[in-house]
């Protein structure tokens, strides 16, 4: 059985939520339809001829791609025009593409913390915060028979996590009332008698971007035709989510033996440094993309070293002046996500039982050439 688009979808984007995107960012589905089974997924970091031109070989229904193809309101759709050929080779031949950004930067075990863990930064927090999850509080009245079952659907679906803790929860025993009306089919009791049972009030922890997964569980679990439970929003802060990631490194080293470290663990060939290479290394910054406008953040959080590309000539000088080295591999050191979000996806589907298969792109978007 093959997976339907809107199921892959929903699969990654619990690698990547669409809420931890920054404001504006160009995600989603940006060309066809969803509404169909997949075959198979290509995922590539950017969407070019070339990359669609393997898709067709592969018989691809679907492209998931790091870097949109849509970047503003189109004005007219000229099919002379390369991009303009571009989309009408894709929609030709039925082939959809979906974007996973800055929420994939942003995720834990997304983009950034692969390039940290690449790097050896033992991450310790981010450059700039993006998401904090707003908190619910979830109480649900259980019969005393399902308690467990009950609980640990709820927890498992990702509820019950108070700092560096998990599978929090709080339980009281009572008892619970209720008259099955006429039409009721009840789990428990007859139709106009009064009943009686013994019960566990559960209460939890849940985030504002896992409710309905949590709700789903607890109903699936739950015995009754019609759950008793209370969600309410909670004044506390929950879990924050960010750009870019800063920590020690495993092995501290000097700037020199950091490069390499660098041009190995994200397979580029070359990378412009800016810094003295015979300093010491202890701490580092991570961020995939363009990353010129957080040199400083990375400078203010103690780092002794960013990894970013796209660095411009005046951010250098601007750097070396602060004391604050760089090592740029480029965009296109993010190439990494596609075989990580291959791997994580085909997983998730082979554990819903999908025919449908998943395969990082072989082809190298790399526009530079250095001679």
């Amino acid at each position: 059985m093959y997976a339907k688009g809107q199921t892959v979808i929903q699969l990654m984007e619990q690698l990547a939520p669409k809420h931890l995107a920054v404001p504006d960012d160009r995600i989603g589905l940006q060309l066809g339809s969803l509404q169909k089974e997949i075959k198979q997924v290509l995922v590539a970091l950017d969407v070019t001829d070339e990359v669609v031109e393997e898709a067709i070989g592969l018989g691809a229904d679907l492209i998931i791609a790091h870097h949109a193809i849509i970047f503003r309101p189109l004005k007219t759709l000229n099919t002379d025009q390369p991009v303009g050929k571009l989309y009408e080779k894709l929609i030709k031949n039925d082939i959809a593409v979906y974007i996973s950004h800055t929420n994939l930067d942003t995720a834990e075990g997304g983009m950034n913390d692969w390039m940290a863990d690449a790097l050896g930064i033992e991450s310790s927090g981010t450059l700039e915060d993006v998401h904090t999850d707003q908190l619910f509080k979830l109480v649900v009245f259980v019969p005393k028979t399902h308690h467990q079952q009950v609980q640990d659907a709820v927890l498992r679906a990702g509820a019950g996590h108070i700092g560096n803790y998990s599978h929090c929860s709080f339980n009281i025993e009572g008892i619970g009332t209720f008259v099955p009306q006429e039409g009721a089919h009840p789990y428990l009791g007859q139709q106009g008698k009064l009943e009686q049972v013994e019960e566990v009030r559960v209460e939890t922890m849940v985030p504002a971007g896992i409710r309905g997964k949590v709700i789903q569980a607890m109903l699936k679990a739950h015995p009754y035709e019609e759950v008793a439970y209370d969600l309410y929003p909670m004044d506390l802060k929950g879990r924050t989510f960010g750009l870019g990631r800063v920590g020690k490194l495993k092995q501290p080293c000097t700037l020199r033996e950091f490069v390499d470290v660098v041009k190995k663990g994200l397979k580029v060939p070359h990378v412009r440094v800016v810094g003295d290479l015979d300093r010491d290394v202890k701490k580092a910054a991570v961020l995939g993309g363009s990353g010129s406008r957080y040199v400083n953040k990375a400078l203010y959080k103690g780092a002794d070293v960013i990894v970013t590309g796209d660095i411009d000539y005046h951010t250098a000088h601007d750097a070396l002046m602060a004391g604050i080295a760089i090592v740029d591999p480029g965009h296109n050191a993010e190439k990494m996500m596609k075989e990580q979000t291959a791997n994580w996806l085909r997983v998730k589907l082979e554990e819903s039982r999908c025919a449908t298969k998943v395969q990082a792109s072989a082809v190298d978007t790399e526009p530079f050439r250095f001679m």
